[in-house]
């Protein structure tokens, strides 16, 4: 991401506020400002094309833009009483796409706020998944993210079997406190034939997602050239990740209560629940 790219990116954050409830929401009036439209009147006509896409699209209106009146200060101490809209995230998203396509920022701004709102998708449809769910597409997720960390190890230096055992404990090490890979096997209680993956809950499974997925994306930033120097990399990210825990007050990953059951398990179960199901699929018509 190019210096551009991340301050104006920054500038989309800088202006979010959140509500007492806890729901980030936008002034109309500032992000005009940051999309660069000098005259308000200008950018009200953005404002309405934006309202006219949320009534097509089947919202109500104020849901998504509520107005609201603001105190401007203006010369010589006086201040001014001005129409302003609450933006939702979404209401945002539809001014950018209806704002003019001519504009750089409004180019950065529809990306912006179309990887915000669909962050906001998934994590909703994800908090709605019991724990058993949740750790079935996390540990889906890791498997993908795990294939392209082996690639990334591969091409810094990483090549036989023992090495990647070594890298692989090296990422174990740094977030579990100096725990390899057998120490969590046992501190889980786990027997030989099973992994410790499959014995994790959502939360230690979502650390350790983040440890590989930032593993292997600096892996390939700093151009990693032998096995050492991706061992290095491995523990120092599975260390921060640690950190980052540990300043947030959460609990660190080895503390965590290990699941009874594996994901495993919950797969095979919930596959033999569809395979079962009287509803045919359309794949079997």
């Amino acid at each position: 991401m190019s210096n551009l790219i991340a301050r104006e990116y920054k500038s989309f954050e800088g202006i979010k506020h959140l509500s007492a409830d806890g729901q980030e929401f936008w002034y109309a009036r500032e992000l005009a400002i940051a999309l660069e439209y000098v005259q308000w009147r200008n950018f009200a006509k953005v404002l309405d094309r934006a309202k006219l896409s949320c009534k097509n699209s089947g919202y109500a209106i104020t849901d998504h833009f509520a107005e609201v009146s603001k105190t401007i200060e203006m010369p010589k101490t006086a201040t001014k009483q001005v129409d302003d809209y609450k933006l939702t995230r979404y209401a945002c998203y539809l001014i950018v796409q209806n704002g003019d396509p001519r504009k750089e920022v409004i180019a950065l701004g529809q990306t912006y706020f179309a990887i915000q709102t669909r962050r906001q998708e998934v994590a909703d449809c994800f908090n709605q998944l019991d724990e058993d769910n949740k750790r079935l597409v996390i540990r889906g997720d890791i498997k993908q993210w795990n294939q392209m960390l082996v690639e990334a190890a591969h091409n810094a230096g990483v090549m036989s079997d023992e090495e990647y055992a070594t890298f692989q404990n090296a990422g174990y090490m740094g977030l579990y406190g100096g725990m390899k890979v057998e120490d969590i096997h046992r501190k889980k209680g786990l027997k030989k034939s099973e992994r410790i993956l499959d014995f994790m809950s959502s939360s230690e499974l979502i650390a350790n997602l983040f440890r590989i997925s930032q593993t292997e994306e600096k892996l390939k930033k700093d151009k990693a050239a032998t096995a050492d120097a991706a061992n290095e990399i491995h523990f120092i990210v599975g260390r921060e990740v640690r950190g980052t825990i540990e300043r947030v007050g959460g609990t660190m990953p080895e503390d965590l209560i290990t699941p009874r059951k594996s994901i495993s398990a919950i797969e095979r179960a919930q596959l033999k629940k569809l395979k079962n199901s009287p509803k045919k699929l359309m794949l079997d018509e």
